[in-house]
């Protein structure tokens, strides 16, 4: 995984619970749901780019 994209999702996933934290003490639900929203995209952009490691990892693994 890069770290570049690492860091985007990170920060993604930050972006979202900051949201939903927010939307949480001000009632705001809109915001709520939009954080969680930002939080989920975080999550699976983490999982796509995993899968992508296990598959370099298999192709290398053939490759010696």
């Amino acid at each position: 995984m890069g770290l570049t994209d690492k860091s985007k999702n990170e920060a993604e996933q930050l972006k979202g619970r900051t949201k939903e934290w927010v939307g949480d003490k001000t009632d705001n639900e809109d915001l709520q749901a939009e954080g969680a929203a930002d939080r989920m995209s975080g999550n699976v952009k983490q999982a796509g780019e995993r899968v992508k490691d296990a598959g370099r990892d298999v192709r290398d693994a053939f490759r010696d």
